[in-house]
């Protein structure tokens, strides 16, 4: 009895842990060509949005707590200023993984804009990938 609930279990734990090496050898094989992006084939905010962020912030961006805390975008008043979730994502910030080197400056640009104009937000002034090549840090 334990024996066919184990396996399944394995079997997960290896698929996921194969998905995570897979993505990591993306990312770091984009980052290490000195550029940025390749790691999500996601390309408009909401594409990247449903695909990528809504796993923690939930499909309505209202966040959940559980294991962690992942918070609310819908009416995030930190959201006002657009290098902010710039900022994060690219940097990551506490519970959050950083997707610098996973997202280009493009992909980064839509999902803020994506989540700033969205879910009830209603922030101006739309980014563009120059404007978020202007904060990422200097790759040495």
């Amino acid at each position: 009895m334990i024996r066919k609930k184990v396996a399944p279990m394995m079997q997960r734990a290896l698929a996921v842990s194969a998905l995570a090496l897979g993505l990591a050898a993306t990312a770091t094989g984009a980052f290490a060509q000195g550029g940025f992006g390749g790691g999500f084939p996601q390309q408009s905010g909401e594409e990247i949005y449903k695909g990528i962020c809504q796993g923690c912030h939930m499909p309505d961006a209202k966040g959940a707590v559980g294991a962690g805390m992942y918070p609310a975008l819908a009416g995030n008043k930190k959201l006002t200023a657009a290098a902010y979730p710039v900022l994060v994502i690219i940097n990551g910030q506490k519970a959050m993984p950083s997707f610098g080197s996973s997202f280009s400056d493009q992909q980064i640009a839509n999902v803020v804009n994506y989540i700033r104009t969205n879910f009830g937000n209603s922030f101006p002034g739309a980014l563009t990938a120059a404007d978020v090549k202007k904060l990422r840090p200097a790759v040495q």
